[in-house]
């Protein structure tokens, strides 16, 4: 007995079909190209990023160079105070350098960052990105190009000597933005004061207080967009890309804070 021909049933296999087919180029391909760090080079490359493959199973080979995030391995002994004739050097250095961006004693007048009291792996970390490119920055390209080793561990030891920013007292309750107290796990966004300081400070994280509110939203939204790709692991990137344009301001009005007494 022959079976009965079913239209109705082959048009359902037939949408199952295509309905499957669209969802995996959305989900495999269009949606990871719409980051901004999108780097997959060809389907298989954008199957297995989406899906979370290790990229040795990429058979176009590992990532190209200009996508590792830092070549820049952190020491403790990066961490040590400095010498007296180290942090002279560095003086002289940031003098003829850095002081019209980042100000006289490391405090910057503009939307540059504030260096004073920075810790010196921070320092070192960020320099040598950018003498690599792997941190872009049209000036600080230039400048960071023109250091050598010995120039950047100078600069660094000088601006650790010098003393951080006054920002109004914190008593790290909920009256603090969200993200920066608790972070939301569920997005996995880690709170801000695990890393950066006030409940913790992570090797290699960098010291917030008292940063300009606009270098802050710059930044995090340069890490969101895939702009900004020094970060290791690309940590920094995967929070920033879960945080919306009210949250960036938050955490950045809150680290931008001043003191009370600043003025009086």
């Amino acid at each position: 007995m022959s079976a009965h021909h079913n239209p109705i049933g082959n048009k359902s296999v037939l949408a199952l079909v295509v309905l499957t087919v669209v969802l995996a180029l959305v989900g495999f391909i269009w949606l990871p190209s719409v980051q901004g760090d999108f780097s997959a080079r060809g389907v298989w490359d954008a199957i297995c990023r989406a899906a979370g493959a290790p990229a040795s199973w990429n058979s176009q080979g590992t990532s190209r160079n200009s996508h590792i995030a830092t070549n820049v391995v952190l020491d403790r002994s990066m961490a040590h105070a400095a010498p007296a004739d180290v942090i002279g050097r560095g003086a002289t250095l940031a003098l003829n350098n850095c002081t019209m961006c980042h100000g006289a004693r490391g405090m910057s007048a503009s939307n540059a960052p504030n260096l004073a009291g920075q810790y010196p792996e921070v320092v070192v970390k960020q320099l040598q990105d950018y003498k690599s490119g792997k941190r872009g920055s049209a000036i600080m390209e230039s400048l960071a190009r023109n250091l050598s080793e010995r120039d950047i561990t100078d600069l660094a030891a000088y601006y650790a000597s010098l003393p951080k920013a006054r920002t109004a007292p914190t008593t790290y309750d909920e009256s603090l933005p969200p993200l920066v107290r608790v972070g939301d796990p569920l997005r996995n966004i880690a709170p801000c004061i695990s890393c950066h300081g006030g409940v913790d400070q992570k090797f290699g994280a960098p010291w917030l207080e008292g940063m300009p509110h606009d270098y802050l939203t710059t930044e995090l939204r340069a890490f969101r967009n895939g702009q900004r790709r020094n970060d290791a692991e690309g940590q920094m990137r995967n929070m920033a890309r879960a945080m919306t344009d009210k949250e960036i301001e938050e955490v950045a009005g809150f680290y931008a804070r001043k003191a009370a007494t600043e003025g009086q």
